[in-house]
């Protein structure tokens, strides 16, 4: 591999621990925010036995977890997915992966922001009495995450974390409470497969909207720059990530459906199960609930900026994408172009359909969070094709059948099932428009890593270049 050495593109090494990264990574994954909005359209498809399907994503989520871990046993790099596929398939799919799948995250990112405004908006009516438009409170966060994450990774994901902390205890202080008021209700029946309703099918039904409660648990990866030991702290954060967000959405989701007294009709007829479930169980302590939703909202956006705009930035300086947004800030050490346009871009989306279109947030967050995932599910399968490529061309003596092909494959194969949710025929419009816009995405951002590769021969010499814990 023909390194390439260019000054002032070095992001601020061993700047973070294992701790951190994994709870950057949950902070990310925002469980409050997801677990509000996306229970109980599992439920409608799984039933009561709703925390099976949980298990069954958390499981198949470890599958690809393997894929990245692997990756960044032997190549760890804040490029990530654009770096390994690129390795795998050469500079031509890199180039495609890093336009496809930034996209993608930006349009997912837009998802928080909106819901920001309006989680906040919301709280401050019921519990203060004072109006502030949503799309306001949506800029004034974006501008506040942007300052703080770029001025340092160290000083963000240390509020990121501490946000993460809070919000996960309220969350196991409302679940407690649920369930010791709702005490004569507990039983087993959540867990038991006889309560999913159609078995099997309905674990089918509702497993990809219990995958899209995982979307984030990836980041760990694109921090590896800044990482300590790199190898061996991002594989295990994937997995410690992966393991601990799972668990906890089982717990959140069996004390729901006993405050809901395992009422499969009442969970279904609730827009927000989790907070509902609350209020009935004390209703005096319901700003708890809400201040989860705050708080997991704003850690998840720091996370998220964090992470995902260093995919832009490893992009550009890779020659992927153009090198504006591989600047670093002198000072602060961080790449403050990639994340600001990162965040920006997605504050822009919000304002463009909140205001201009006057969709709201709830409805803006669904559609932004629909349209965005489907790039991101679809980099998940090409990054899984790319390990057993990417190992037998360069790693060929440590090649092993089982993590290397056999276990890809199978991830592979369990994720077309959310994937195909979020793409088949016959969905309300404008869920029936978003499979299109995402092959059209693809299709430009391919022609434009066939074009970029042949005008640049030596794109091949740079993806991968940037291996984290290696001094140039």
């Amino acid at each position: 591999m023909t390194a390439i050495t260019r000054s002032g593109e070095r992001l601020q090494r061993d700047s973070l621990g294992l701790s951190q990264i994994v709870a950057a990574t949950l902070a990310n994954i925002a469980p409050a925010m997801s677990f509000f909005f996306g229970f109980g359209l599992i439920a409608s498809g799984a039933g009561v036995g709703a925390p099976l399907t949980i298990l069954t994503a958390m499981v198949v989520v470890l599958f690809l977890t393997n894929t990245l871990a692997e990756f960044s046993k032997y190549r760890p790099s804040t490029g990530s997915f654009v770096t390994f596929i690129g390795m795998g398939f050469g500079p031509s799919a890199g180039a495609a992966a890093s336009l496809f799948v930034v996209t993608g995250y930006c349009i997912a990112a837009a998802s928080v922001v909106v819901i920001s405004g309006g989680w906040a908006a919301s709280t401050l009516q019921i519990f203060l009495g004072i109006n502030i438009p949503w799309q306001v409170l949506s800029v004034a966060v974006t501008v506040i995450v942007g300052v703080l994450v770029s001025r340092g990774i160290s000083l963000s994901t240390t509020w990121a974390a501490i946000f993460f902390y809070f919000e996960l205890g309220l969350l196991l202080i409302g679940a407690v409470i649920m369930l010791v008021v709702n005490r004569h209700d507990i039983s087993m029946a959540p867990l038991m497969l006889s309560s999913v309703t159609g078995g099997w099918k309905g674990i089918g039904l509702g497993f990809p909207l219990a995958i899209y409660l995982f979307i984030g648990w990836e980041n760990s990866a694109m921090l590896a720059e800044e990482t300590t030991n790199p190898r061996r702290n991002v594989p295990r954060a994937l997995v410690i990530g992966t393991l601990s967000i799972g668990i906890l959405y089982m717990f959140l989701a069996f004390a729901t459906e006993t405050a809901f007294h395992n009422n499969l009709q009442a969970i279904t007829s609730s827009s927000i199960p989790f907070v509902d479930a609350f209020k009935v169980s004390a209703a005096g302590l319901l700003l708890i609930a809400y201040l989860a939703g705050v708080t997991s909202i704003f850690s998840s956006l720091i996370g998220l900026t964090n992470a995902q705009a260093r995919i832009l930035f490893s992009s550009s300086r890779e020659g992927l994408l153009p090198p504006f947004f591989g600047k670093i800030h002198p000072q602060h050490k961080t790449p403050h172009a990639a994340m600001w346009v990162y965040i920006l871009a997605a504050l822009a989306i919000v304002l463009v359909f909140g205001y201009i279109y006057d969709i709201d947030p709830v409805t803006l967050f669904g559609d932004t969070g629909t349209l965005g995932t489907i790039p991101v599910v679809v980099t998940y399968l090409l990054t899984n094709l790319a390990l057993p490529i990417y190992m037998y061309r360069y790693h060929r003596e440590d090649f092993s059948a089982v993590r290397h092909f056999i276990v890809p494959l199978v991830g592979t194969g369990l994720m077309l099932f959310p994937l195909w949710g979020l793409v088949e025929p016959g969905q309300p419009y404008p869920f029936s428009l978003y499979p299109k816009l995402a092959i059209g995405l693809f299709v430009f951002s391919l022609v434009y890593g066939i074009i970029l590769a042949k005008r640049n021969p030596d794109l091949v010499h740079r993806i991968g270049s940037y291996v984290a814990d290696e001094e140039y």
